[in-house]
């Protein structure tokens, strides 16, 4: 088995094709069918259904194509160290996050930029729930996340500390208030955000366990949507305090403190503990840890 043969199977098996894989490797469709037998022999079992559509994986081929995606994008990463290596940390960083994490890590980040200019950083929308396997397959360099992953060849340190905040507009009847109970939001009309999440289900557990009623009526698919829809009053929200900082600062949206809502969130930065750190993804560790200095200059 070589790394060509298992790039030409993943291809396949991307395209459920071997005509259009063999248009994308600009190789001829007997040549893939050849480096697919290869493969098949060296496995000793059929990678694909002889007789359905010509890109339908068997269980065998299931098996391979996650450990073939897991070898060659730890074949990329060497390729990422070795160069790494060699520019003195002038390489990439990819960094996977949610969308309402990126709002702690937008100062970072223009800090990072601004001290290592060379770097070319990509920061991927990543589900949190996805962020452990893309980095066990070498997809991301380093996440964040607000949790702790149960992989033990993952690390985590805690970066920042958040909590959840309910946001009325300035025209709602509780926006004149400093503080509420729970008891006071069961008539209200809540906009959710339609990604599940632990905290998601923490506040539907705190409703219940208070027996206040939970009127989701509206769920949106971002952060950004539901601070719009909430700033229109079509209803109130609780989403974390770091996300609306700037809309209640700028009187866009006032934040409501309700007394039984305390709901610590903390954010951690994940990486794999095998191997040593690019200079690139050391340097954001060292930013992002409290009271460390940059690793590189």
């Amino acid at each position: 088995m070589d790394l060509a043969e298992l790039n030409v199977f993943l291809t396949v098996a991307r395209e459920r094709s071997f005509s259009r894989a063999a248009q994308k490797l600009f190789r001829t469709q007997p040549a893939v069918s050849i480096s697919i037998r290869k493969l098949e022999d060296w496995v000793g079992e059929p990678l694909f259904i002889r007789g359905a559509r010509s890109g339908q994986l068997t269980d065998a081929g299931k098996l391979l194509a996650a450990y073939a995606e897991r070898i060659l994008n730890l074949r990329d990463e060497i390729k990422k160290a070795i160069e790494d290596m060699r520019s003195g940390g002038r390489g990439e960083l990819s960094l996977g996050v949610n969308e309402s994490s990126i709002h702690a890590l937008l100062p970072v980040l223009v800090r990072y930029t601004q001290l290592y200019p060379e770097v070319h950083l990509a920061v991927n929308r990543t589900f949190s729930r996805d962020i452990p396997s893309e980095l066990l397959n070498y997809r991301l360099d380093l996440g964040v996340a607000s949790f702790i992953p149960q992989e033990p060849q993952l690390a985590a340190v805690k970066i920042f500390r958040d909590e959840l905040a309910l946001v009325v507009s300035p025209r709602h009847r509780l926006a004149k208030q400093a503080k509420a109970n729970l008891a006071d939001l069961g008539t209200e009309l809540f906009v959710a955000h339609s990604v599940d999440s632990p905290f998601r289900i923490r506040v539907m557990q705190l409703f219940a366990k208070n027996r206040v009623p939970l009127h989701m009526g509206v769920e949106l698919p971002t952060i950004e949507s539901i601070k719009r829809f909430v700033q229109m009053d079509m209803g109130v929200a609780i989403v974390p305090r770091m996300c609306v900082r700037w809309e209640v600062d700028q009187g866009l949206l006032v934040e409501v403190k309700v007394r039984q809502l305390r709901m610590p969130r903390d954010l951690y930065l994940l990486y794999r503990r095998r191997g040593p750190l690019s200079h690139a993804a050391e340097a954001m560790l060292q930013l992002l840890r409290p009271g460390e200095k940059p690793a590189i200059a």
